[in-house]
């Protein structure tokens, strides 16, 4: 069954990390995919550039809108997705607990219900 690990944490600027503070997360963030991958669980990762590079795209009230920048502003903010597929919700969380970004933010579990591989929707399950 896959799962999107969903990163939510604040930004490095938000909350002043400089790059150089940023390596042992990264250091970390490099051996929790191997480990992944090692396992044979991981399906894709991204991690995302910062909110400020987002532009959303609308046709909600009925014509196209285009905004660049953060839609919401909010502490929290998706930084990165891990796709796994893993046998069921308890292997999900035990992937999830061993996510540095629990550190210092908040990794929510997600099963996929759908997913489009070789030309065709698939289900998960």
């Amino acid at each position: 069954m896959r799962y999107t690990l969903l990163l939510n944490n604040p930004e490095p600027e938000d909350v002043n990390i400089s790059e150089e503070d940023m390596e042992p997360a990264r250091a970390a963030f490099d051996a929790y995919a191997k480990s992944l991958a090692d396992a044979g669980a991981l399906v894709n990762v991204d991690i995302l550039q910062p909110v400020a590079a987002s532009t959303t795209v609308t046709l909600r009230n009925g014509s196209l809108q285009i905004q660049d920048g953060p839609f919401a502003d909010t502490k929290e903010k998706l930084n990165g997705v891990f796709v796994i597929d893993v046998p069921d919700l308890d292997a999900a969380l035990a992937w999830a607990e061993k996510c540095p970004a629990t550190q210092y933010g908040v990794v929510e579990v997600r099963p996929t219900a759908l997913f489009f591989a070789d030309g065709q929707w698939r289900s998960s399950q």
